[in-house]
């Protein structure tokens, strides 16, 4: 586990994220290719606990690049304290990500793990930050040399939906 995951989470870490949102996206055009050109886009969210709290689920839809619909799936193990985060989006047939795998401190998410990207190895990581205010922001970015460098590609900015009861 690198030193930045932090295994002191609690349960209830996601609790801010339950409900509605919509946000914000900008997204590096080419990733791990030196891209300083960013795409941006508007996104709709909505997450909601699963397992009896022991989890939480949300799904994304937007219409950014013919459309799409993603999800993310997160699981706290309370052995380790720990939160493990699995992604998938229609464009690629349903298949899980493999999970980035982390924790909470001060109100900031830090999550990684080890995936491909192009067939390459890489480590991704999450940052979910802001989470104790009406817009939350959450952050992917890639490494190919084992976490030493990131480059940030994804950041969503959101803004909670007021319930309409």
């Amino acid at each position: 586990m690198s030193e930045t995951v932090k295994a002191g989470s609690t349960v209830r870490d996601f609790d801010f994220w339950m409900g509605s949102w919509t946000a914000r996206n900008r997204r590096l055009r080419e990733r791990l290719a030196g891209s300083d050109e960013w795409e941006e886009f508007d996104s709709t969210s909505r997450a909601w606990p699963i397992l009896d709290g022991m989890g939480n689920e949300d799904d994304l839809h937007t219409d950014f690049q013919g459309g799409f619909v993603g999800m993310s799936l997160r699981f706290f193990d309370p052995e380790t304290r720990l939160w493990s985060i699995y992604w998938a989006d229609s464009r690629r047939s349903g298949l899980l990500d493999p999970p980035v795998i982390g924790g909470f401190e001060d109100g900031v998410g830090v999550f990684e793990g080890d995936d491909t990207f192009e067939g390459r190895p890489i480590r991704v990581r999450f940052i979910w930050s802001r989470t104790d205010t009406s817009t939350p922001r959450w952050e992917q970015a890639f490494s190919e040399d084992g976490g030493d460098t990131w480059e940030t590609n994804w950041i969503a900015d959101f803004t909670r939906v007021p319930d309409a009861t």
